[in-house]
């Protein structure tokens, strides 16, 4: 079984080890979760990484409207419930309203704020007041220091005023169908009090930048990660599959599943180093 949540949020602000949250971008089945969540929970146990697995119900900020968005949120809801279940392993998913994150909490540990949802006051209210962890993902619009008024909005809606938080930094906007990665976000997120996470593979996506999808620059995934972890990155956020040229979603920036081995022993390495 899953740790509960007081125990994850323990072991997500434990600065001497890194945590991954990791899966595909949507759940294109329930078959592909499991392999996804068990090969990399076995990973992770080698390696002392705490894990979440991530995986999206539904994809609601597509570059086309014919483009795959998941099974939506009953199905899809469902199926993580028994990824949680069946592999033992604290799972993320997106919520984009107030019905959702009340909906999500049920079945899932923590709820992600998708990056172009991150000032939508009435959403983050909701999702803290769940009580789950919250994973908010910086605009691409915004200035890490514009972080700390999403964070005040976090604490209005948590009884004690101390929401469970995680703050991922997922690239900024750079003109048109780029994005770039500034790791000063990193530290001064950081400065905030909660933990922070990189998102590696949509830092490379080129948003619109295949005409009717992302395309995506996913060679660099690792190079990001890496800086992410020397610049105080607490956690990493890697999309990830068997196949991503046949993922239906974001697959050209995503990680092929068969190289997360070798890719999270060499961050482990490196944030052994930092610390010796």
């Amino acid at each position: 079984m899953p740790d509960s949540s007081a125990t994850l949020w323990r072991a997500l602000n434990d600065r001497r080890h890194l945590f991954l949250l990791a899966g595909p971008c949507v759940i294109e089945s329930e078959a592909l979760c499991l392999q996804i969540a068990r090969k990399l929970k076995a990973t992770c146990a080698k390696l002392g990484i705490t894990y979440v697995f991530k995986a999206s119900f539904d994809k609601a900020n597509r570059s086309s409207g014919k483009s795959f968005r998941g099974p939506g949120i009953a199905e899809g809801l469902a199926t993580l419930a028994r990824i949680r279940e069946k592999v033992g392993v604290p799972v993320l998913t997106d919520i984009h309203d107030e019905a959702q994150a009340i909906a999500a909490a049920k079945s899932v540990d923590i709820l992600q704020i998708p990056a172009f949802l991150c000032r939508q006051t009435d959403l983050i209210h909701t999702a803290v007041a769940t009580g789950a962890i919250v994973n908010i993902k910086k605009g691409q619009f915004l200035a890490p220091q514009d972080m700390g008024n999403v964070v005040k909005k976090a604490a209005e809606a948590a009884p004690d005023g101390k929401p469970k938080l995680l703050l991922t930094e997922r690239g900024t906007t750079f003109g048109y169908h780029n994005l770039v990665a500034d790791m000063r976000s990193l530290p001064i997120m950081g400065a905030l009090g909660y933990p922070v996470v990189f998102d590696a593979t949509h830092s490379v996506q080129l948003p619109g930048g295949a005409g009717d999808k992302s395309g995506g620059q996913r060679e660099f995934a690792p190079v990001l990660a890496r800086c992410a972890i020397v610049a105080g990155a607490n956690g990493l956020f890697i999309e990830t599959h068997p196949n991503p040229d046949e993922a239906m979603s974001d697959g050209p920036n995503m990680i092929p599943l068969a190289d997360m081995p070798k890719l999270l022993a060499q961050f482990v390495r490196l944030q052994a180093a930092l610390k010796g």
